[in-house]
């Protein structure tokens, strides 16, 4: 298929790797956009984690805790005005006590919930905030963490919500040390808590990758399969919570940090607003300039 400058550019954003490469490997794939970032990588030409998709809607995550509940949310918005306004962050307070007290098991489930149990549906609510604030307003996704009294939750906000994160710890009620963790999830961002929740298919794929990569370097292939073994345990590192060096404490893992406290990472969820989807390109100037001659 024909390689567009669109796809060129996708594909710089995701690996850094040059136009040039970039273009080479969208030919050599046939268009394909993961294959592309493998054939980068297996030449060495892109680096081995993928940029993150692109951050472009606006509006904010929230917390509510609960008693042994505790919701992590993401509202969406046009604006990044209108996320910090007043009504804005009390629509966040109540979509927050609605979810912590009603406990939908899915999106939809919640939008046609009666609000706080009574009255109008989630969704009559947010329509009506709609109408009041001027812009389009969205629920977008939200994740339920229950625990027990044993054990802790830890909920951090970075930059008034740009990225919301929420740990369950076990075993532990030090609400201090929860929230630590999800500070380092915050800055780290890894995907998942250990290797063991790594899927087969996501190692064995990475497992190629390296071990192509290392061929393409023109390592003996006798030392090829210890090579790769080795670059996986640093894969590990990139993804898995409780092998990452603690950002507060870099000499020590975040699994050695959180053990000390007597506890143990059951879960973690991050969300940071807008991730994977795509906001509308603008001219600021442009529209200025339309506003005037209008």
């Amino acid at each position: 298929m024909a390689v567009t400058a669109k796809m060129v550019k996708e594909l710089r954003e995701k690996t850094g790797a040059g136009m040039m490469d970039c273009k080479k490997a969208l030919t050599e794939t046939d268009g394909d956009m993961e294959k592309a970032v493998d054939f980068l990588r297996e030449k060495g030409i892109a680096k081995a984690q993928k940029k993150a998709d692109r951050i472009a809607a606006e509006g904010s995550t929230h917390i509510e805790v609960e008693g042994n509940t505790a919701v992590l949310f993401e509202v969406n918005s046009e604006t990044d005005f209108v996320a910090k306004n007043e009504q804005f962050q009390n629509l966040l307070k109540d979509i927050g006590r609605h979810l912590v007290t009603q406990k939908p098991a899915d999106l939809d489930e919640a939008l046609q919930q009666k609000l706080h149990g009574e009255g109008d549906t989630l969704q009559d609510f947010i329509t009506s905030a709609i109408a009041k604030i001027g812009e389009k307003l969205t629920l977008r996704r939200f994740t339920i963490f229950e625990k027990s009294d044993n054990d802790a939750f830890g909920a951090y906000l970075h930059m008034g919500g740009r990225i919301g994160v929420l740990t369950l710890l076990e075993g532990t009620t030090d609400e201090t040390t929860a929230k630590d963790v999800a500070m380092h999830v915050a800055a780290v961002n890894p995907k998942y808590v250990s290797r063991d929740e790594v899927p087969a298919e996501e190692v064995d794929h990475e497992r190629t990758v390296l071990k192509q990569q290392a061929l393409n370097e023109g390592k003996p292939e006798n030392i090829v399969e210890k090579m790769v073994e080795g670059r996986l345990g640093k894969f590990f590192e990139q993804i898995c919570l409780l092998e990452q060096d603690f950002v507060k404490d870099p000499d020590q893992k975040v699994k050695k940090f959180v053990e000390a406290k007597g506890g143990s990472v059951a879960k973690f969820v991050r969300y940071e607003v807008g991730e994977g989807l795509e906001k509308r390109e603008e001219n600021f100037a442009e529209e200025v300039m339309n506003q005037v001659k209008k």
